[in-house]
């Protein structure tokens, strides 16, 4: 590392709270599927700013709608009409199938929002009785680190340290619809709220056929179906939504991340009038959510999803991507697994030159070698590159992995 990184991350280090533990890389631009550090190496980035970046680095049609509407007006509270926000929300709603949608701007801000529309629909249209809702996650859940968030969070450097908890979450297995069902007997249970893969868990993918059964598990007992679709929506599984793998229409869908093409915070519930309309004027908002810049950034960032045909891209270029790493000899490779290009190699602790290594060891090396990665609870790494990767770039990026896996010898 030379002087200019240790530089800024000695920064970092001194003035920013220590809630992050980066790979030692100073970045500095982007474009496409690649990125730079501040010495000018480049790199294949295979995070994606954790799949906020599926249209690639600073997409040009993203960007200018970005600087136009940036000129004009950016934000107006929502103690006004803009100018910009019905045609959003007429442009959201025709494109993904539903007849409202709540703009936010994070990701857990949508999971925020998925929950009290949940309650708020279980008390007004369910009758179940005030401040009795349940809401059920699956164990391995991670939707943001606030404090509800955290409070159905299976995972310790997530929730412990941060009680008391948020009451009326329940936890059972996830891909285990026999302990679904067993929870939504109890009448009071509002909404199962889950990943279609789980993405920070290690791209945890459930048997065929589990969120078709949990999505007529929950219309079966009058339960709402949620997908956090943040991770894994926006094509990024080779589908629109991954729930489209199924042909399912979740009751709420949220979204985040891609929504924007990783330029501006922006996400997204969406649902029918039956449930949206339960939320009332000043019941739920957020200063900035639904702005006019976040609007027509979002809107550019969806028009290239389609109009460059990503979810197909995504879908082919991750068969290949499985197929390539899949057929890699090593012992330290305990299995590949994915969907689209959201995809995952679980790593065996093994020994090379007398030390003990890990994921963490594996994405130091890879950056090395020129592509960047990042570990997951220890010993998966995930493999998330922009949609707009070609087959070329994939087998290039694909050599690095090899290589970097083959090294341990």
């Amino acid at each position: 590392m030379t002087k200019s990184q240790e530089y800024h991350i000695s920064l970092e280090d001194k003035y920013g709270a220590h809630n992050y533990h980066p790979l030692p890389v100073v970045l500095e631009r982007g474009e496409g599927i690649h990125v730079w550090d501040t010495d000018g190496k480049k790199y294949y980035d295979f995070l994606s700013a954790y799949s906020a970046v599926n249209q690639g680095h600073c997409h040009p049609s993203i960007i200018k709608a970005l600087q136009e509407q940036s000129e004009i007006l950016t934000l107006t509270s929502r103690a006004f009409h803009n100018n910009v926000l019905g045609e959003y929300e007429k442009f959201i709603t025709e494109y993904f199938g539903y007849d409202k949608v709540l703009p936010m701007n994070t990701g857990v801000e949508g999971g925020e929002t998925a929950i009290k529309l949940c309650r708020k629909w279980a008390y007004e249209v369910k009758k179940v009785p005030e401040n009795q809702a349940k809401i059920i996650f699956a164990n391995g859940n991670f939707w943001g680190r606030t404090i509800a968030a955290v409070s159905s969070s299976t995972d310790p450097d997530s929730y412990k340290g941060f009680g008391p908890y948020v009451p009326g979450f329940e936890l059972i297995p996830y891909n285990n619809t026999e302990a679904l069902e067993e929870a939504l007997k109890d009448s009071n249970v509002a909404g199962f709220m889950v990943e279609p893969i789980q993405g920070e868990a290690g791209v945890v993918v459930p048997d065929d056929g589990y969120l078709k059964k949990a999505a007529e598990l929950c219309k079966k007992y009058n339960v709402l179906f949620i997908a956090d679709e943040v991770q894994t929506g926006i094509a990024r599984t080779g589908r629109l939504t991954c729930c489209e793998h199924e042909n399912i229409k979740p009751d709420i869908l949220i979204l985040g991340k891609a929504l924007s093409g990783g330029v501006f915070p922006v996400s997204a519930v969406l649902a029918n009038d039956d449930i949206m309309l339960c939320i009332k004027p000043g019941e739920h908002g957020s200063t900035f959510g639904g702005n006019p810049l976040a609007c027509k950034v979002a809107i550019a960032a969806l028009q290239v999803v389609k109009d460059e045909e990503l979810a197909q891209n995504a879908e082919t270029m991750g068969q290949i991507f499985r197929q390539r790493i899949g057929n890699i000899k090593s012992p330290i490779i305990e299995v590949c697994r994915g969907k689209g290009l959201l995809n995952a190699i679980v790593i065996k602790p093994f020994q090379h030159n007398n030390q003990t290594k890990t994921a963490m060891d594996v994405c130091l090396d890879l950056k090395e070698n020129g592509l960047l990665a990042k570990p997951t609870h220890d010993h998966i790494i995930r493999f998330a590159p922009p949609l707009i990767i070609n087959e070329d770039e994939l087998n290039y990026a694909c050599d690095i992995i090899e290589k970097t896996i083959l090294s341990y010898r």
